[in-house]
């Protein structure tokens, strides 16, 4: 606000009927409450008439652009402190009943135990203050199920609880690799594939060879590709040529042999 020529009151009345130029140049309302405060104490507003005191309620809201209402709070608090000023923000905050010597304890509760739920947490809380007599618990052995959960979730916790697990692997149970046990039993045959190797630049074909374990019953096959398209096929067929049911199917590792086989 430009005051540096103060106007009178006889001014200031003609101003509000429409005449007399006067400047605005206020930025934010920092400024803006402090040229209240000056037009207050300049003018002597508590100690105006009525007449005066309604006179300088209309300049200031023409001269600032805000209301009423909003006039008359700046000039009641300039009334009881002498000062027009911003307000500051305080968010009411309710009293912190648990501490953070609490919530580390729940932590290490928490880790000591594999993160129960919080009704099996609360239970051991409590128990811990009331069967053991563990001072250190009085206040988190009448902490709620709700209450336990949101101390969990602050930062503060979560910190304190964290633990690292390395990277388990992926374990796929495709197969077995071990030897036989047929315990005197037929029905263990062994399988291996041999490529006979190839002829101007030509695939030959793979010879198959199945042994069992136990009887030493002998079955063989050939087969251009070792494809499933191609092994299913002939090894359905040389298991369909022994004499006994077929209870293990052992290998030599080969991937050709990773499949599912119904017989």
């Amino acid at each position: 606000m430009d005051d540096t020529t103060w106007l009178s009151l006889e001014q200031m009345r003609a101003f509000l009927a429409g005449a007399g130029p006067v400047e605005f140049a206020a930025q934010g309302r920092k400024e803006i409450y402090e040229w209240v405060e000056r037009v207050l104490v300049r003018y002597e507003y508590a100690g105006q008439r009525k007449v005066g005191r309604g006179l300088l309620r209309r300049y200031l809201e023409k001269m600032t652009g805000m209301s009423r209402a909003q006039v008359t709070r700046l000039i009641a608090g300039n009334t009881g402190t002498g000062r027009v000023k911003v307000a500051g923000y305080e968010r009411h905050r309710f009293t912190a009943r648990y501490t953070k010597a609490d919530v580390e304890l729940l932590a290490y509760v928490d880790k000591a135990h594999g993160n129960l739920s919080g009704p099996a947490a609360r239970r051991i809380l409590e128990r811990e203050y009331e069967v053991h007599g563990i001072a250190a618990n009085e206040r988190l052995a009448r902490i709620s199920s709700a209450q336990i959960y949101r101390l969990r979730g602050s930062e503060f916790c979560r910190q304190r609880n964290a633990t690292y697990e390395p990277t388990r692997p992926a374990v796929g149970a495709i197969g077995q690799r071990r030897r036989p046990e047929p315990n005197g039993r037929p029905g263990y045959p062994r399988i291996d594939t041999v490529h006979q190797g190839d002829m101007d630049g030509m695939k030959c074909v793979y010879h198959i060879n199945a042994v069992d374990e136990v009887t030493q019953w002998q079955v063989m096959a050939a087969t251009p590709k070792i494809s499933e398209l191609w092994l299913i096929p002939v090894l359905e067929a040389m298991i369909g040529q022994f004499p006994f049911q077929i209870r293990g199917f052992h290998s030599d590792n080969g991937s050709e042999y990773i499949m599912i086989i119904v017989y």
